[in-house]
């Protein structure tokens, strides 16, 4: 397959309603903050992960959308796929711990066969010189951190769970009730944290010239926007709550360099607040009004004003 021609940036809106969108598991999984704004924020591995999960499920795990990290995956051995594909007669190529490429032929082969296998090789890049040495990959797709339109304000939400864990959990619940107490020892409680509602706000980063070298192709760059619109909808979760992606807008370049900086282009998009029907802009000063709880309390537009014939705006959700 021929790779993308075209340069492409993109903005990507998703919420959370009444869930944790990305805990952190060095502050007892708190919602993920920016301490000194309290935005929330939402990793860019995080985002990757949902991806991943989507492209997993819509391609059976098979090549050429077979994914190179997953949940228990022994990388290795995902390595070792390239070299028993190249040396099919070579029995060390299935038992060796340790395998490097004979010479740079083989070493461009390696590469190529986990770029052409595993959709997320070709598309995030990888480090694969572990042991079992495939080489390294600089993906054509790259993701920032999510953060959040307004700061948000984590609510902790304590849980309890009546079932034992053991028979002597049980008998202590017996002898509890015998006792006249309602509210046995062994209940087990537990805290779950949430968001109570957040709009969420990421750029993203396409560029041809590394899809070149990895042969991310017109049909990844489609399925990759189709993950990002509906990668949420296959991971629903209590923990997560409602998550939802809400606006997909792409900024298509006429050349593989691009013609204009991300961030003028990122600029255009602009998020407010809907207030008595009117959109006003974020500036700290609505704290006389009822904090965001829906997506219809925001506003989003696209300035198209003075934008240059070579870019496409494809507004996608």
């Amino acid at each position: 397959m021929t790779a993308i021609a075209n340069r492409y940036d993109f903005v990507l809106l998703f919420d959370v309603t009444r869930g944790n969108p990305n805990g952190d598991p060095d502050a007892g999984n708190l919602p993920r903050l920016d301490p000194e704004t309290n935005h929330g924020l939402v990793s860019d591995v995080s985002l990757k992960r949902k991806v991943r999960n989507y492209v997993e499920l819509k391609g059976n795990g098979q090549a050429p959308l077979a994914i190179y990290v997953q949940e228990g995956a022994i990388l290795n051995e995902q390595h070792r796929k390239a070299f028993v594909a190249l040396r099919p007669d070579d029995e060390k190529a299935r038992t060796e711990k340790k395998l490097n490429p004979k010479d740079d032929a083989e070493g461009r082969a390696v590469t190529k066969f986990m770029c052409d296998n595993f959709f997320d090789v070709r598309t995030f890049g990888a480090v694969m010189s572990t042991g079992i040495n495939v080489g390294q990959v600089r993906g054509p797709v790259q993701l920032g951190f999510a953060q959040s339109i307004e700061p948000i304000v984590p609510q902790e939400i304590s849980i309890t769970r009546m079932a034992a864990t053991t028979e002597a959990d049980k008998r202590e619940r017996a002898e509890g009730v015998e006792e006249g107490n309602d509210r046995t020892d062994n209940r087990t409680m537990g805290r779950k944290h949430i968001v109570p509602y957040g709009l969420y706000r990421v750029h993203g980063h396409i560029s041809a010239k590394l899809a070149e070298r990895t042969g991310f192709a017109a049909a990844d760059l489609d399925l990759l926007f189709e993950a990002l619109a509906n990668m949420f909808e296959h991971d629903h979760s209590a923990a997560r709550g409602e998550m939802s992606s809400r606006r997909l807008i792409v900024f298509k370049h006429v050349s593989d360099m691009g013609v204009a900086p991300a961030h003028k282009l990122f600029d255009r998009v602009t998020v407010a607040r809907q207030i008595d029907g009117e959109a006003r802009a974020i500036d700290g000063r609505l704290d006389n009004y009822a904090p965001a709880r829906a997506y219809s309390d925001y506003h989003v537009a696209i300035d198209r004003n003075d934008l240059p014939d070579c870019i496409e705006i494809l507004d996608l959700i």
